[in-house]
């Protein structure tokens, strides 16, 4: 059983309800699994520390679960065209993952959700694409074969899934954008499983 990583950070819902899409799409391959995790909020007290277990929803990640995935789906809502700072300080924590040649070689993709429909979501794929990059991870984007991809009024790029949640973060996952992040799921699972041979 291969296991697909489906790494989120989520401040109202909706990354979350797009990791556990995409984890529905994981598992509608046969042989991989999806394994959610989250990140802590970063604090703006130095002495705060999050609680070892979260109250609700997934577990915190830890530099395991990036070493034994076969895959990476990594969510994190758009802040100013760029991902949230709870991703980028696990991210830049890193580094020995980087170090060892962890993650090089296994695919991966991303998912945003912004408040706009112009609100940076395709910035905010690119820029967590990049520390992906020097990992030697392998990103396995959203092609315009689904037909949601050509047909969404909401979210949705070929760099990834997104949502766009309105101004108040009330707006429900669209059909199209739900489509896309079962679709994203399954693609990066049968890539992963191809390059495992």
């Amino acid at each position: 059983m291969q296991e697909i990583l489906v790494l989120y950070y989520s401040q109202h819902g909706a990354v979350k309800q797009l990791a556990q899409l995409i984890a529905r799409g994981v598992e509608s391959v046969p042989g991989c699994q999806a394994r959610l995790r989250t990140v802590p909020k970063v604090s703006t007290v130095c002495e705060a520390t999050a609680p070892a277990i979260p109250d609700a929803g997934a577990p915190y990640v830890e530099p395991a679960d990036l070493v034994e995935c076969a895959g990476l789906a990594l969510g994190s809502p758009t802040r100013f065209g760029n991902m949230a700072a709870a991703m980028k300080y696990f991210l830049d924590g890193s580094t020995g993952l980087w170090l060892n040649g962890a993650l090089a070689g296994k695919p991966a993709c991303v998912f945003t959700s912004s408040s706009s429909q112009h609100g940076g979501q395709e910035s905010t794929l690119l820029s967590m694409m990049l520390p992906l990059l020097h990992h030697g991870m392998l990103l396995v984007g959203l092609p315009y074969s689904e037909p949601a991809l050509s047909a969404t009024q909401t979210g949705g790029t070929p760099y990834g899934v997104s949502h766009v949640a309105g101004p108040n973060n009330d707006r429900p996952i669209s059909d199209d954008e739900r489509k896309l992040a079962i679709a994203q799921g399954k693609r990066l699972a049968e890539v992963a499983l191809k390059l495992r041979g």
